[in-house]
């Protein structure tokens, strides 16, 4: 499963360039297919950021990565400090 997803992430991504591109280097005259290739692109980076969190989520998880070091969290009570 992890593969498959790794192959998704790539794709999207390369959608999210090649679209994007298409819709930053196109004449002001071609307003439709803007609209079209803004929303692949935007499609496309959704897809690959949601691929790259799950990807990353599963390598802490089966210990190929180390887990990030957080903060720890201090729990205090405002209502006794005033």
């Amino acid at each position: 499963m992890a593969k498959l997803i790794a192959i998704l992430n790539v794709v999207a991504w390369s959608g999210f360039w090649a679209f994007g591109y298409l819709a930053i280097s196109s004449g002001p005259d071609e307003s439709g297919s803007v609209v079209v290739t803004i929303l692949l692109a935007a499609l496309g980076a959704a897809i690959g950021l949601w691929a790259w969190f799950w990807l990353v989520r599963h390598s802490e998880e089966t210990g190929i990565a180390p887990r990030r070091k957080r903060a720890p969290i201090i729990e205090t009570d405002d209502a006794l400090a005033d």
